[in-house]
C-alpha cells in the first residue's frame, strides 16, 4: 500500500496542518493496537523536544494510548536517542519521540520505536497506516482496562549517566573549555550537564527554549553563532546538536565546522586501532565525500554505501554486522552503544580520541581532503524526467566526463518537490560544469 503518513523517519509535517490533534489521537490508538500483545500491563514512554506544539500532540497521543488500554510514561524534553534507550531499559511495548528533528518550529512529528528500541519495520508502520484510516475500527478498551498515566522525574539523569558509561573509566574532560550548541532544542538540558560532570568548562548556548526557537540560528545546521563564541571564548571544541540531538557538528578551536564525514573517520580510525570495529568498514550514504571512501582505504576499511537516510544506514549495519555507521549531516550511528544516531554520544566518542592524543581539535578531526563536492536542485514535477530515456541518456554521458574518479548521484527528493544533483571529483571545474549541465538537461525535460 502507498504510505500516506509515514515517510523515511516518522510522521512529519506541518503542526495544525497534516499533524493535527486528531491524527496524533489516531496514532495513538492504532500504534498501541498492534504492540498490545500478550497479558501483561502493556506501556509506552512518550518524550518530545521544545516545540510549542508538543504539549498539544503528547496530550492526543496520551489520550490514544490510555484509550486502547497502555499506561502512559510523560519523559518531557529529551533527545530522541534517550527515548529509544529509555524504551528498552524501561521495558516499554514502545517508545514515542514528537519532534520535527532539525526542521523549524512550525512543524512536528512523530517517531516511533520498538520494544528493541528500533525504529518499526515498513511492515509494521504498514498496519499503523491501515488503523490510522478513519475507517478502520479501533477497538477500545473497557473502562476498568483504559490505561493510567504518569510523568516520571530523574529520567534525565539515567540518560546522562547512560552516556557518560560510552567513554573509559579513567577519562575526564578536566581542564577543557567546551562552547555547546543544543539547538534551544532536546538536549537542552542533558548535553552541558554530562560535559560538566565529565568536569569540562561548559559554555552553553542555544539552551533557552521558548517554544518558537528551536533551530532558530542555531545548531548542527545553523553553526554560525556556535563558531563566534568558539573564537570569542577560546574554547578547545564547539558541538552543534540539532532539534532533537541525534546528530552533531563539531566547531575546531580556530572556528571551522567539522562535518559528519570527518567525525566518522575519527571515530573508525580510532576503533580500527583499538580493535572495536565489529568489521574492518563503515557505513555511509551515497551522499558522503569520495575523500573519505579514499582516506578509508587506505587503512584497509571498508566503506559501504546506502541510499540517503539513517533508516538505510541502520539497516545495512544490521544486516551485515556493522557497528559504525551514518551521515555527513552528523547523524551517526554507534550500535555499540545506541539504535539511533547520539549526537552526544559521538561527541564523547571524538573527545576520547582528542584526550588521547593530546593534539587539538583541528589536527585531531581533519583526517582527509574532502573532494570538490557540488549539490544543486533542480525544480521538478515528481522526479518524472528521471523516467526519460533521452535525459538518462544524456546523463550517463556526462557521467563519463567525470571518469573512475568521480562521481554524480542525481535523486528525487523525499520531502521537497526537486531533484537533488551532486558530483564530485579532482577537478573542480569540471564538476561544477557537469552539474550544472544535469540541472540543464533535467530542466528542459521537466
Amino acid at each position: 500500500m502507498s504510505r500516506k503518513f509515514f515517510g523515511t523517519d516518522g510522521i512529519r509535517g506541518r503542526a495544525n496542518g497534516k499533524i493535527t490533534p486528531e491524527l496524533a489521537l489516531r496514532v495513538g490508538q492504532a500504534a498501541g493496537m498492534v504492540f498490545h500483545r500478550g497479558e501483561h500491563r502493556h506501556r509506552v514512554v512518550i518524550g518530545k523536544d521544545t516545540r510549542l506544539s508538543g504539549y498539544m500532540i503528547e496530550n492526543a497521543l496520551t489520550a490514544g494510548f490510555l484509550s486502547v488500554g497502555m499506561d502512559v510514561l510523560l519523559l518531557g524534553p529529551m533527545p530522541t536517542p534517550a527515548i529509544a534507550m529509555l524504551s528498552r531499559s524501561m521495558r516499554a511495548d514502545l517508545g514515542v519521540m514528537i519532534s520535527a528533528s532539525h526542521n523549524p518550529y512550525e512543524d512536528n512529528g512523530i517517531k516511533l520505536f520498538g520494544p528493541d528500541g528500533y525504529k518499526l519495520s515498513d511492515e509494521i508502520e504498514a498496519e499503523i497506516e491501515r488503523l490510522i484510516d478513519p475507517a478502520a475500527t479501533i477497538r477500545l478498551s473497557g473502562s476498568r482496562d483504559i490505561g493510567r498515566a504518569r510523568r516520571l522525574e530523574g529520567v534525565h539523569a539515567r540518560y546522562i549517566e547512560f552516556a557518560k558509561r560510552t567513554l573509559p573509566r579513567a577519562l575526564d574532560l578536566d581542564g577543557m573549555r567546551i562552547v555547546v550548541d543544543c539547538a534551544n532544542g532536546a538536549g537542552y538540558r542533558v548535553a552541558p550537564e554530562a560535559l560538566w560532570e565529565l568536569g569540562a568548562e561548559v559554555i552553553a548556548i542555544g539552551a533557552e527554549p521558548d517554544g518558537f526557537n528551536i533551530n532558530r540560528d542555531v545548531g548542527s545546521t545553523a553553526p554560525h553563532a556556535l563558531q563566534q563564541k568558539v573564537r570569542e571564548m577560546r574554547a578547545d571544541i564547539g558541538i552543534a546538536l540539532d532539534g532533537d540531538a541525534d546528530r552533531v557538528m563539531i566547531i575546531d578551536e580556530k572556528g571551522h565546522v567539522v562535518d559528519g564525514d570527518q567525525l566518522m573517520a575519527v571515530i573508525a580510525e580510532s576503533w580500527h586501532q583499538d580493535g572495536r570495529l565489529a568489521r574492518p568498514g563503515i557505513v555511509a550514504t551515497i551522499m558522503s565525500n569520495l575523500g573519505l571512501e579514499r582516506h578509508l582505504g587506505g587503512l584497509g576499511i571498508t566503506l559501504a554505501r546506502t541510499a540517503v537516510g539513517d533508516r538505510y544506514v541502520l539497516e545495512h549495519m544490521r544486516e551485515h554486522g556493522f557497528n559504525v555507521g551514518g551521515e555527513q549531516s552528523g547523524h551517526i550511528i554507534l550500535s555499540d552503544y545506541s539504535t539511533t544516531g547520539d549526537g552526544l554520544i559521538a561527541a564523547l566518542q571524538v573527545l576520547a580520541v582528542v584526550r588521547r592524543e593530546g593534539r587539538p581539535v583541528s589536527e585531531i578531526c581533519h583526517r582527509f581532503e574532502p573532494l570538490p563536492q557540488i549539490l544543486k536542485n533542480v525544480q521538478t514535477r515528481g522526479g518524472q524526467p528521471l523516467k526519460d530515456q533521452a535525459v538518462n541518456r544524456a546523463i550517463d554521458q556526462l557521467r563519463a566526463q567525470l571518469g573512475a574518479a568521480g562521481r554524480l548521484v542525481i535523486r528525487p527528493s523525499g520531502t521537497e518537490p526537486v531533484i537533488r544533483v551532486m558530483a564530485e571529483g579532482d577537478d573542480r571545474d569540471l564538476v561544477e560544469k557537469v552539474v550544472d549541465d544535469v540541472i540543464d538537461v533535467i530542466s528542459k525535460a521537466a
